[in-house]
């Protein structure tokens, strides 16, 4: 049978064999699509990550509210300018008119006992403005009455005692006229308001502008209630021409516009019921005499900024539109962050590449003084700068050279992990051969290698900076406030005595670093599982 096999194969004719392809050339085919770069690759595996892409919108968008509001809102009101005013306007509540119907609307729900909120009542009479609304009467078993109600908090913002110059007292005068919006209010007789009164009392009655009505012996007002709980007040106390009557007209000019005001005590400082709108013995302000005028907050607001008061985040008790100090906070925490990652990038890549490249003695060495400087703990160090730097650089300095002092320790890590990963590939072996040097085959061939998990640990020592600088702005190791910065941290420390009180002022700073944070951290994970698929989906 093997025979008979054999010989079947040796009859085969020799003719039959011949090359198959011999009239034509053989070669690989032409790709039909472009060839794809690792960063190009790495961003298709990014996009692929919903929560990922998500998150870099958020961050974006936080990152362009930071760089634009302080820009579009430079020469809007900003108490951080000089304005002594400032501290007039403190914790207002967040108003917008656009969300009004979402209850944004600066009110907030309180329960006053009587006094206050006849009080109240009397700054809405006197400014014609709603103060207090929507009061539901209560009586405690023990017959006390107090009133739960809405009180708006820029109108609410009542009077105040101004000393203006001959030129101010005259511009309000024209911007009154022009507007017909009511900024100086009569002033009050206070000798004859407080003859019969205690001098402890008589000394709280003075000081307070939005007194204009007769009060008893205890300093509460003495006025009528109808039955809805709408007060009426008939008795004042203002410097007038013997009339008792109030009515709170504004001042009208009886000759136009031009009209110079040239004599401060004549007709022109008189309503129709003969109120004088300026204390007459005035002082010494500057280089002329000072008037001592009743001002109301929130339409002198309006004549000095050219908008009437409404801040989307409210103001903090400082006088501060959260809303620009935010950004101005996210600006400083990102720049700070930005200048940390860069410069811990900077260090740490050079001495992690030497560390891994190298090895043997000089890793030894090297890892060390690591082991020595990460063993000091970082809230040390930041202490230690601000005690004995910060007052050389100044406390950003000295903040700056805190996180740079050992936050490069962690990108050495990383980098020397990487170094000794592919320094012993062929390709790296290939290019010893050919006789390149250590330092082209450090950053030329390995370190591109290793660019991947190199951006992604820079990345993510973004937000590990804003936290931290949050937490010693926080538990006031850093006192930002000292200079003239301000940061998430600072606004999250100035906002914690008011939480219960004004929560507002925490709020907003607590939701943008929890944005952030969470945002940076989504990020972070797609950027791995980009970057280095071989992660994907690790923790």
């Amino acid at each position: 049978m093997e025979n008979e096999n054999k010989n079947l194969y040796l009859d085969i004719p020799k003719e039959k064999f011949k090359f198959a392809n011999a009239d034509r050339v053989i070669h690989d085919k032409e790709l039909e699509t472009k060839p794809i770069g690792f960063f190009k690759d790495a961003m298709i595996r990014f996009k692929k990550n919903k929560s990922s892409v998500v998150a870099s919108f958020i961050i974006l968008l936080l990152v362009l509210y930071a760089i634009f509001v302080p820009i579009v809102f430079k020469n809007n009101y900003n108490s951080s300018i000089g304005d002594n005013t400032y501290l007039d306007y403190g914790k207002l509540l967040p108003k917008t008119h656009i969300f009004q119907w979402l209850g944004w609307d600066g009110k907030k729900t309180n329960t006053l006992d009587n006094i206050s909120f006849v009080k109240k009542q009397a700054i809405g009479i006197e400014t014609n403005t709603v103060v207090v609304s929507n009061w539901t009467k209560i009586i405690a078993p023990d017959g006390g009455v107090s009133y739960k109600c809405l009180v708006d908090s820029y109108t609410d913002l009542g009077m105040k005692t101004m000393t203006l110059t001959k030129n101010e007292y005259k511009d309000i005068q024209r911007y009154q006229n022009e507007t017909g919006i009511q900024v100086i209010y009569p002033y009050v007789d206070y000798n004859e308001l407080t003859a019969e009164l205690p001098n402890a009392i008589a000394g709280k009655v003075r000081t307070n502008p939005n007194i204009w009505y007769k009060v008893n012996k205890k300093g509460s007002p003495i006025y009528t209630m109808d039955e809805n709980g709408n007060c009426t007040f008939t008795n004042c106390y203002m410097l007038s021409n013997g009339k008792d009557n109030y009515t709170s007209l504004r001042i009208e000019d009886p000759n136009g516009p031009q009209y110079q005001y040239a004599n401060l005590t004549g007709a022109a400082d008189l309503d129709e019921e003969g109120h004088i709108y300026y204390d007459e013995e005035g002082y010494l302000v500057g280089d002329g005499i000072g008037y001592v005028c009743r001002v109301s907050k929130y339409f002198y607001f309006q004549y000095k900024y050219g908008f009437e008061p409404s801040f989307i985040f409210g103001t903090n008790d400082r006088g501060h539109d959260i809303f620009v100090r935010l950004a101005q906070g996210a600006r400083f925490s990102f720049v700070l962050a930005i200048f940390v990652s860069a410069i811990n990038l900077t260090i740490g890549a050079f001495y992690g590449a030497v560390e891994g490249y190298y090895g043997r003695a000089t890793d030894m060495i090297m890892e060390r003084i690591v082991e020595i400087l990460g063993g000091i703990p970082f809230i040390v160090v930041t202490t230690l700068f601000q005690l004995h730097l910060a007052k050389h650089v100044g406390v950003v300095g000295a903040l700056l050279f805190a996180f740079v002092a050992t936050g490069w320790i962690g990108m050495s890590g990383t980098v020397r992990m990487q170094f000794y990963r592919f320094k012993n590939q062929e390709y790296i072996l290939a290019a010893r051969t050919l006789g390149a040097k250590d330092f082209r085959i450090m950053f030329k061939h390995i370190f591109p290698n290793a660019l991947g998990t190199i951006v992604t640990s820079t990345v993510l020592v973004i937000p590990s900076v804003i936290f931290s600088e949050s937490s010693l702005t926080y538990l006031g190791i850093i006192n930002l406030e000292a200079s003239k910065w301000t940061s998430v941290g600072t606004m999250l420390a100035l906002g914690k005595d008011f939480l219960q009180t004004f929560p507002h002022i925490i709020f907003f700073p607590a939701i943008f670093i929890s944005l952030l944070e969470i945002s940076f951290n989504l990020f972070g994970n797609g950027l791995r599982d980009a970057f280095n698929p071989s992660l994907r989906g690790s923790e």
